[in-house]
């Protein structure tokens, strides 16, 4: 997969650090994201989407390293069993942190965060320097946007900016399982499945 290119993780950079709505492509999906720790800018993300709050939201990340202060939960027999999974595309339900805020976990008890395979993700978060929020690049109910030209065309100038490449194999959203249980809350789907709607954290 190409390497994104400095002046595209410059602008994204400024889209993200500015509080703004940034769209990337995934490993299947092309998704939205803002800086997690930024209220006004999640705020603006979710009615971008028309999405509830109590719903939550997932964390990227480029590397473990920037996730690793959200996994302090986990025992060291269930944290090897997350980390063998990363990076790729399975998204972890881990018990939160203290501090956390409602606008990422919704008001849950817990939080959902992958670490990316994708190399265009794995760049931005690592010139980010930390993890972003994820979420499919659709109106909440609609197909998830599999190109930059779908994605121009649901929100069209209320984007913030939109940092190009291709999507990675993966088929459509991730995975996502529960940490502490192992469970499958959404299984990945098949190649021949139809692209899901859209990644709503499942229920957890």
């Amino acid at each position: 997969m190409k390497t994104p290119t400095s002046p595209h993780i410059a602008r994204a950079l400024r889209t993200l650090r500015g509080g703004g709505v940034l769209a990337y492509p995934t490993e299947g999906v092309w998704g939205l994201g803002c800086d997690p720790w930024n209220e006004q800018a999640v705020r603006r993300l979710l009615a971008l989407k028309g999405r509830s709050e109590s719903k939550g939201l997932i964390l990227i990340a480029g590397a473990v390293e920037q996730l690793s202060s959200l996994l302090r939960a986990l025992s060291p027999a269930r944290l090897r069993t997350v980390l063998d999974t990363w990076p790729g595309p399975v998204t972890w339900v881990v018990p939160a942190t203290p501090g956390l805020p409602e606008w990422l976990t919704g008001g849950k008890p817990s939080l959902a965060v992958r670490v990316s395979a994708h190399t265009g993700v794995a760049a931005l978060c690592a010139a980010f320097g930390g993890p972003i929020v994820s979420t499919s690049a659709n109106p909440s109910g609609r197909p998830a946007a599999l190109t930059e030209l779908a994605v121009r065309r649901y929100f069209r100038e209320r984007l913030d900016g939109v940092f190009p490449g291709p999507l990675g194999t993966q088929v459509g959203p991730s995975e996502i399982r529960d940490a502490l249980s192992g469970r499958v809350l959404r299984p990945a789907n098949p190649p021949a499945s139809p692209r899901p709607l859209s990644d709503e954290v499942p229920d957890r």
